[in-house]
């Protein structure tokens, strides 16, 4: 650990040094770059600078127990200079975890209805009121890009980009099937029905990262439909892009966002690229499955992560163990998703740390 922790550092120094150079300026992506890294960067160095202080008032403490007449102060300091050393280099073990390159990114925010009927379309709605609370207290932005709204209230497919720094981050737990258990507005006999949505969760992919060929996408323009202005109404600004037309690797985007038919051909063609990103990346981790012969239960798009139990008051994630998997739907359905984040967070470093210390004793066993 100690040897990652002074490269981490060094590449710290180096950033910081770099971000004062009037050539990162000059050039937008490398200062953005530079800035994202020295900001993922700051609390790790923050966190070592404080370890390396107590160390030093530590190692001074210790010193002076041989001093007659500073021993019994010395003595009632090291106490707490200990366990703030054990607390920093805990803390310190867990910002060295691996995280997804992904977490800063922008996110495309897909929810289609399932099971359900019209049902399914209302409880597309409710989480995407959700999402929109929860993102908001988080300091993001949600802004819906298009979405197939019906005469009940409810949508057989939203789609909605989400940005600012930690977008993907902060919803990287809600790809999967939403089961939700209430009883029906329009059912007379007070059965409860089960019905579902899919979310997807697409970080938006980088130019570097997936390469578009326009030659083989079908651009359509046409006049927008539902909410959203007359102006938006009355012009031809709603895009539509087609990958592949007409092939097994079709792929298709609306957007009718706004009012300009070149910001929504633009936005279009960034949705289109984190889909096929999307679709790239589920087909190298289906190679790897299938190469290991192991499922990663997690990462199986098809399972069904969290039930909405309204009868209960209850959100399930049966991604986790114990009381810790349930909450309290009317705070969940509010926006306030912190806390079932937090417990996924908390169980994927808890895995994390065990692999680590797997590995460890590994190498030192051999």
């Amino acid at each position: 650990m100690s040897a990652r922790l002074t490269e981490l550092s060094a590449e710290f120094g180096l950033v910081e040094r770099a971000l004062g150079d009037p050539a990162a300026l000059a050039d937008p992506r490398e200062y953005a770059r530079l800035t994202r890294r020295h900001r993922e960067l700051l609390p790790l160095v923050t966190l070592l600078r404080e370890r390396d202080s107590v160390q030093a008032d530590l190692d001074g403490a210790r010193e002076l127990l041989g001093d007659p007449d500073m021993r019994e102060l010395a003595a009632g300091e090291i106490p707490a200079l200990e366990a703030r050393l054990t607390e920093l280099e805990a803390e310190l073990v867990v910002l060295l975890l691996p995280t997804d390159p992904d977490d800063s990114k922008d996110v495309i925010l897909e929810l289609r209805a399932g099971a359900g009927g019209a049902e399914a379309g209302l409880f597309v709605m409710d989480l995407l009121r959700m999402y929109t609370r929860y993102v908001e207290g988080a300091g993001l932005r949600l802004n819906v890009l298009d979405a197939n709204e019906s005469d009940l209230g409810g949508a057989s497919r939203v789609v909605a980009e989400v940005t600012g720094d930690g977008a993907f981050r902060a919803l990287r737990w809600e790809r999967g099937v939403h089961r939700v258990q209430r009883v029906p507005a329009t059912e007379s006999q007070g059965r409860i029905h089960t019905s579902t949505v899919t979310v997807a969760v697409l970080p938006e992919a980088e130019a570097a990262e997936v390469q578009l060929d326009l030659s083989e996408v079908r651009i359509d323009v046409f006049r927008s439909q539902g909410a959203g202005g007359q102006g938006v109404n009355t012009t031809d600004s709603a895009v539509r892009a087609v990958y592949r037309a007409g092939t097994p690797d079709e792929i298709m985007v609306v957007c009718q966002d706004g009012r300009s038919q070149i910001k929504n051909r633009e936005k279009a063609l960034v949705v289109l690229a984190s889909r096929l990103a999307e679709r790239e990346r589920a087909a190298r981790e289906e190679r790897e499955r299938s190469q290991r012969a192991a499922q990663v239960g997690s990462g199986d798009r098809s399972e069904k992560i969290r039930t909405y139990n309204y009868p209960q008051n209850r959100v399930t994630d049966h991604r986790l163990e114990g009381e810790g998997k349930n909450h309290p739907l009317d705070s969940v359905i509010a926006g306030n998703l912190a806390p079932v984040v937090a417990a996924l967070a908390r169980a994927q470093r808890e895995l994390q740390l065990m692999d680590m210390q797997r590995q460890e004793g590994q190498h030192g066993a051999a």
